[in-house]
């Protein structure tokens, strides 16, 4: 943990020789730096924010509590404990600095005693609550760790000499998330691919997600069809799901060398299909109940004949409903329309042109849910004698 000498207090008074006195007083304990109206007080902590604001109300131009609610409503000064000094002394001044977010509240003429016990006191309550959201940092690190090395990497080593060629995309929007996706060689030139999205974000998604992997692949060697593994996930996740929580989930098989795809969907979106010659449209849009929450006996699928050159694109609702400035969903049409922009490509290069095409859309607007888009890119091209996985 850092030092309390370490840490630095920025000091906001329109009068000089207020502060003077705080500068005396304190300048021996820790760092200190002085701002003289509103405007140079805001500029100065959001360029490099302090460990502490000590925040004078009544001033020219920008008072104390039109700083504090514009620290209170930047993420890099959000936490900063903010302290007022100032003259009003009405209870309803008072209780308006709290409003705010202000942590503490003293009148002038203040006692410097007092103000240096209340300034450590609050310098100490911020480096403990530091202290804790390090811990808690390094943790969703050794989770974020853990949750992508569930996820596979070589998809060639699963898809070689079957006809597929598939590239994948996962973008948490916090460090843990809830989507997911597989590809698993079932046997032969078989080859699955799917795309989940669990409810809900943070930890517990993220054990859900992995719950709901494992299930996944287990499931996948003991069916030979997407809905009768749809089927085994939804009944193994009813057995234990007292949050409540739920996954949706677009689950493909492609055999034949790979120019026959078979679909069944857990309440996820339709794919994109793109075809030599065609505009984009969407497949496999036959969608059935959410995994987890209720019995189903049945997921509707569908099977499609394709021709080499063929994309399939599966994605989650961190695309569609990826938000720009203006509020705006990239939404499926935006998508369409970017797909149809673009020449025809591998899966590589359209799984990451579609990732790069939200983030144009968000022009820095924060990510709101996780990003997952998966393309699978039909070859024709299979190994004779390949061996089964």
């Amino acid at each position: 943990m850092t030092e309390l000498s370490d840490s630095r207090v920025l000091i906001v008074d329109d009068l000089r020789a207020n502060v003077d006195i705080l500068v005396q007083s304190l300048r021996d304990d820790y760092k200190l730096s002085v701002a003289l109206d509103g405007e140079h007080a805001l500029k100065a902590a959001l360029n490099n924010p302090p460990d502490l604001v000590l925040l004078d109300i009544v001033m020219p131009g920008l008072d104390g509590y039109e700083i504090c609610r514009r620290l209170r409503t930047a993420e890099a000064t959000r936490s900063v404990p903010i302290m007022f000094l100032s003259s009003l002394e009405d209870v309803a001044d008072k209780a308006r600095g709290f409003e705010l977010g202000g942590n503490d509240y003293l009148t002038k003429p203040f006692n410097v005693l007092e103000v240096k016990a209340r300034v450590r006191s609050l310098l100490r309550a911020k480096h403990y609550a530091d202290a804790v959201k390090a811990v808690a940092e390094r943790d969703l690190r050794i989770a974020r760790e853990i949750q992508m090395g569930l996820l596979r990497t070589d998809l060639a080593a699963q898809t070689g000499g079957t006809g597929i060629e598939v590239y994948a995309a996962l973008e948490p929007a916090q460090q843990v998330g809830g989507d997911l996706f597989e590809v698993l060689r079932l046997g032969g030139d078989r080859v699955l691919v799917a795309v989940g999205d669990v409810s809900g974000k943070g930890i517990p998604a993220a054990l859900f997600m992995a719950v709901t992997m494992t299930l996944l692949r287990s499931m996948a060697r003991l069916e030979d069809a997407p809905d009768r593994i749809l089927r085994r996930v939804n009944d193994a996740l009813l057995e234990q799901n007292p949050r409540g929580m739920f996954v949706t989930m677009q689950c493909m098989v492609f055999d034949r060398a790979g120019r026959r795809v078979t679909c069944a969907s857990a309440g996820h979106h339709a794919a994109v299909r793109l075809s030599p010659g065609q505009p984009p449209r969407l497949a496999c849009q036959s969608s059935g109940r959410v995994l987890g929450l209720t019995p189903v006996t049945d997921f509707a699928s569908e099977t499609l004949e394709l021709v080499p050159g063929e994309t399939l694109v599966l994605f989650t609702d961190g695309v569609s409903e990826a938000s720009g400035p203006d509020e705006t969903f990239f939404g499926e049409e935006r998508l369409l329309e970017h797909l149809a922009g673009a020449p025809a490509q591998g899966a590589r290069e359209t799984t990451l042109g579609i990732v790069e095409a939200v983030r144009r859309h968000a022009a820095g607007t924060k990510q709101s849910d996780d990003i997952t888009v998966v393309s699978v890119r039909c070859t024709g091209r299979i190994r004779e004698g390949h061996p089964s996985r």
